[in-house]
């Protein structure tokens, strides 16, 4: 006769904690009948089936599997194995009852069903007492998440996040709750409220600090970079609340602080917050300085590549010098000189250097510097990751580091600026991606540069009003062409593209009044084996003039205001009664056109930074009745010639500038030479007797300039910047008498007056903000005969810029700035005064975006009288274009 047997295994779990608590209860013997004897051994049972019930959310076989149990497994009732089951379910924190029954029992098999109730699950999450930006920071750290469960522990530890999340800002009084109830429409989720009292924001009222004889309260504040107390004037820019990790940060910085001045054993020996009321607090602070200490002998052990009179020539720390832990780390570590860095230059990607303290005389500490050379390391692969934009050689060819070599710190560097440099990459990302890879056993090392492909094509849509008019422009730039793909269709977008080329296209209009026209071309590794660079571009400019109806106005405003000639009336304006009747005469006019090829040059001397750039150039003016140039033969105005101007530039520069979009380090230099042949000096004419077209037929002329630019952080991030420029141009001449009209400079306002077709003159435009073009000018009388008042044959310009970034990211670059500026232009070297500059101050902000380049938009105020009148400049608004100021 068969009978059903059943019977329970219960524990009951005693875990009387908010984290997870579960129920294990006996089940009725009604029910199950169990013919066990508990007070005997153990009776060994083979577990022969297992089912899951009240978790319908999570998979039947995982549940199993967690619990450790499974069919076949030889098992004790009553046993550990069951016991042991429960208390992983307890511990995962899911389920809020936990049974483990027998249906069954056959013999030594058992039948067991897992019982479990599922914790709720959360269905709405409200936050209340937090501003938007508050709570979308909270929602996405506290671990909380829609549809997912909630168990006691992640509630408690989304209660401690908000509060440590608040207690950054300066709420370390905040209090925290999070309530949970039933959601009436959603059978077993619930809806999380969490209420916030964030009260006030505490701040330091003052710190003492006692037992400090050596550095004063204003050193020891300074020290302490995030806490810091109101009402003190060296504190006016610095958060003054009270953040209690922030506190014990600046704790160690105040040690570190007295390390850096030889005292190695000072220690905090006691600190309280005192809580005057529920907005501030005292801090008291007792230091133990203890003695000053000082370098003693410094030894080496372990150096085989190098001598010990190099290193310590290289550490730069002598005998008797205040003891300086920090100074110490950096020399050895830290700095671009650092003696590790001399290893890891020459493959030793392994060695390391320990400074131990061998001993203590007096006030005196004893170093070892132990060396551990290993063997040098070789590079074994390189990866690229990221790239979706140019072909891989192209990138390839642009890394110092190659398989095979002796691995190289500074190859690495070097490698992450030119891919910075490139355009096509974030340069943010560049330097956070790079993965190296050691090797130890092998003695090889593999390099991954990750990068994130950015497009840097632009297109130019600008317009303006200038001399002619209204002026629009429309530019196309290329910064991945590839003219060898031209007949592959499948390289297309838009262009062909994949190698790196440049390729630029520029158009200009003011109607009937100006056009112009411009194409360039760029490869910079000619050939594909080395970084020398080709470049040929072509421009073509015309401008016309207004019929005679219009030209009498025109000509005497142009004369008086642009010109001043004393042998030309002077009328202030012309009358613009008439302009409704003007109209532009095909046949009054001036052309320029302009053609060049230039050959570009990495130098290896005197380092690889160099590059030499050569260019031969030829510049066509050509002039038909045009009345404004401004130049006089005699008392005559001449209107009509051909002018011809080929020339030949060389430049040799220096750019170490690695983040060409927010450079935060680095410096470029450029110095260059533009010269024509010396006619006059060879042809054998007397320049004297000869007439004004005959004399410019072939302009004759030496033009020399200076730039030099640097960049300086002034914080440990490297955000906040320095740039300091200089500038500096000179246009010389071979006889006094063929002086040239042509490739002269005009100093002052945002360097955009060219765009507009009023002057094409081969006139330079040197921007200087917080000026009018032309108006930063200063010449002798007596020197000067017949040019332009604006007519500037030497420059000076020098600039003082901190900036700041508002945004880094990938798809815009934006950031603040402020300025000094000083300059002025001179009619001759007699003129030259370095003393006398035009200055100005202001502030501004770039934002550079990948399709459109660089803009933005700079308030200036000009301090000084300008030529010509009897006040300062003032104020004036200067827009950006794609230039730099």
């Amino acid at each position: 006769m068969s009978r059903k047997i059943c019977f329970i295994f219960s524990a009951t779990m005693l875990l009387l904690t908010a984290v997870a608590q579960a129920q294990i209860s006996a089940l009725p013997d009604t029910v199950y009948n169990p013919n066990i004897d508990y007070n005997t051994t153990p009776k060994q049972y083979i577990i022969s089936g297992i089912t899951v019930t009240g978790a319908p959310n999570f998979d039947e076989n995982a549940v199993i599997g967690y619990s450790g149990l499974d069919v076949g497994r030889t098992i004790g009732v009553p046993g550990e194995e069951i016991t042991a089951a429960v208390k992983r379910f307890v511990k995962q924190g899911l389920f809020s009852d936990i049974k483990i029954a027998a249906t069954k029992t056959v013999d030594n098999r058992i039948w067991l069903e897992i019982r479990l109730k599922e914790r709720p699950r959360v269905s709405e999450l409200n936050f209340f007492g937090l501003k938007k930006s508050e709570k979308e920071d909270a929602e996405k750290s506290i671990g909380i998440i829609k549809d997912s469960q909630i168990t006691p522990n992640i509630a408690d530890r989304a209660e401690k996040i908000v509060k440590k999340h608040l207690a950054s800002k300066g709420f370390s009084n905040a209090e925290v709750k999070i309530y949970q109830k039933d959601d009436p429409e959603k059978p077993g989720f619930v809806i999380v409220d969490v209420n916030v009292d964030k009260k006030e924001k505490v701040k330091v009222n003052r710190i003492f600090f006692t037992g400090n004889t050596v550095l004063n309260q204003m050193k020891l504040d300074n020290a302490m970079k995030k806490t810091n107390e109101k009402g003190k004037w060296y504190n006016f820019f610095k958060s003054k609340k009270f953040i209690p990790e922030e506190f014990q940060n600046d704790k160690n910085l105040l040690v570190e602080r007295y390390n850096d001045a030889g005292f190695r054993d000072a220690y905090i020996a006691a600190d309280s917050v005192v809580h005057i009321d529920d907005k501030t607090v005292n801090i008291y602070i007792s230091i133990e300085e203890g003695e000053k200490y000082y370098f003693g002998n410094i030894n080496w052990v372990g150096n085989t590549v190098y001598m010990t009179q190099d290193l310590n020539q290289l550490l730069k720390i002598q005998k008797g010098e205040v003891y300086n832990h920090k100074l110490l780390n950096d020399r050895l570590q830290a700095n671009d000189d650092a003696v590790s860095k001399l290893y890891t230059d020459r493959g030793y990607l392994f060695a390391h250097i320990e400074p131990v303290e061998v001993s203590v005389n007096d006030d005196s500490i004893n170093f070892e510097m132990r060396i551990f050379e290993g063997k040098q390391a070789t590079i074994n692969k390189i990866g690229i990751n990221g790239n979706e934009r140019v072909n891989e050689h192209v990138i390839r060819r642009e890394l110092y580091t190659k398989p095979g070599q002796l691995y190289s710190q500074t190859d690495i560097v070097r490698s992450l600026g030119e891919l910075a440099r490139m355009g096509h990459f974030d340069p943010e990302s560049v330097y956070k991606n790079i993965d190296i890879q050691p090797d130890p056993e092998n003695g090889t090392v593999d390099i991954n540069y990750g990068l994130t492909t950015k497009s840097s094509d632009q297109i130019e849509f600008s317009a303006g009003i200038g001399g002619t008019g209204f002026v629009g422009s429309i530019g196309l730039k290329f910064t991945n062409f590839a003219i060898q793909n031209i007949l592959k269709p499948k390289t297309y977008h838009f262009v062909p593209q994949g190698e790196g080329q440049t390729f630029t296209l520029n158009y200009r209009s003011s109607g009937l009044a100006y056009n112009s026209f411009s194409v360039s071309f760029i490869e910079p590794w000619l050939g594909g084996k080395r970084p020398n660079s080709l470049s040929v571009s072509f421009y073509f400019a015309q401008q016309n003039s207004y019929s005679n109806r219009f030209l009498n106005n025109m000509s005497s405003y142009y004369n008086s205001y642009l010109y001043q000639q004393n042998s030309v009336n002077n009328i202030y304006g012309y009358d613009y009664s008439n302009y409704g009747q003007s109209e532009y005469d095909p046949g009054k006019y001036i052309r320029t056109f302009v053609g060049s090829i230039g050959y570009g040059k990495r130098l290896k001397w005197p380092d690889d930074y160099f590059t030499f750039y050569g260019e031969l150039s030829y510049q066509l003016y050509s002039m038909s009745k045009w009345p404004y140039m401004g130049l006089y033969e005699g008392s005559t105005l001449v209107q009509d010639g051909v002018f011809h101007n080929p020339s030949i530039t060389f430049a040799l520069s220096r750019s170490s500038v690695m983040n060409p979009i927010y450079p935060r380090s680095g410096s470029t230099f450029t110095l260059s030479l533009k010269l024509t042949p010396p006619y006059s000096l060879i042809n054998g004419k007397d320049y004297t007797k000869i007439s004004f077209a005959e004399r410019y037929r072939f302009i004759e002329y030496h033009k020399w300039k200076f730039s030099a630019k640097t960049f300086t952080p002034l914080d440990s991030k490297e955000k906040f910047v320095l740039m300091t420029r200089a500038e500096f141009g000179y246009l010389g001449h071979y006889n006094d008498n063929a002086r040239s009209p042509f490739e002269t400079f005009m100093l002052g306002g945002d360097g955009m007056s060219a765009y507009s077709g009023a002057y094409t003159l081969g006139m330079e435009y040197i921007p200087l903000r917080g000026y009018d073009a032309g108006a930063p000018y200063t010449v002798n009388s007596k020197s000067q005969s017949s040019a332009t008042s604006a007519t500037s044959y030497l420059y000076n310009k020098f600039t003082l810029e901190a900036r700041y970034p508002i945004s880094l990211e990938q798809n815009a670059t934006i950031y603040a700035l402020a300025f000094v500026e000083a300059g002025n232009s001179f009619f001759s070297i007699k003129d030259y005064n370095p003393f006398n500059l035009s200055r100005s101050a202001g502030v501004g902000v770039r934002i550079f975006l990948p399709m459109f380049g660089i803009l933005g938009i700079d308030w200036a105020y000009g301090f000084d009288k300008t030529t010509g009148t009897t006040k300062a400049s003032g104020s004036h608004f200067h827009f950006v274009l794609g230039q730099e100021l």
